[in-house]
């Protein structure tokens, strides 16, 4: 490296390159770029195309298409030779209808597209409700039969009535002069009947 250069490189001063750059700003939205192609509007284009597909796949479209062939050709054989457009070949009515075809062909496309996407955000909404309900169910069960084992254990009115007449009988037992000894609940088993649940 010559002197020249070094004395040239101390000189600048360090990030004046930087400067003299224009730096994109990150907390400004860019400016819009040129865009040389023309913009739309998908969700417009869309649901264009929907509604044309709609038509296209209906009886009346047929009857419509079939009424303007049969024209088309009527004229083109039975009109006089100075008014007729396109003679016995009909070679305009084929690229007619090849460029309805291909323009129907892709508009159909986009409309099942459309309409897939759309099934699809569907089912993913249908399978997380069924999650929901799964759980939701999940916990019930559960509480259900919380709630079951919680009843298994508190002591029902039939079952404290009949405790009541036996202790009932047995005081009449004592007072009789039976001396018999008197087994109170908690000396019992703990065993119920089933007909006390």
């Amino acid at each position: 490296m010559t002197p020249e250069r070094e004395t040239t490189r101390e000189r600048t001063p360090a990030g004046a390159t930087a400067t003299s750059r224009t730096r994109a700003r990150l907390d400004q939205p860019r400016s819009p770029r040129r865009r040389f192609l023309p913009e739309y509007d998908p969700e417009a284009f869309g649901r264009l195309s929907e509604r044309i597909a709609r038509f296209l796949g209906t009886g009346r479209f047929i009857v419509w298409m079939t009424i303007v062939i049969i024209v088309w050709v009527l004229w083109n054989i039975f009109a006089p030779a100075d008014v007729r457009f396109d003679n016995y070949p009909f070679i305009f009515l084929t690229l007619m209808l090849s460029l309805q075809a291909s323009y129907a062909a892709p508009l159909i496309l986009l409309a099942q597209n459309r309409q897939d996407d759309r099934d699809r955000v569907n089912l993913e909404q249908d399978r997380k409700q069924n999650e929901r309900s799964i759980a939701d169910t999940e916990y019930l069960t559960r509480e259900i039969a919380a709630l079951r084992i919680g009843l298994g254990e508190v002591a029902t009115r039939d079952w404290i009535r009949s405790e009541l007449q036996d202790l009932v009988k047995e005081l009449e037992e004592r007072e009789n002069g039976h001396h018999k000894h008197v087994v109170f609940p908690a000396e019992r088993s703990h065993g119920r009947d089933v007909d006390d649940r």
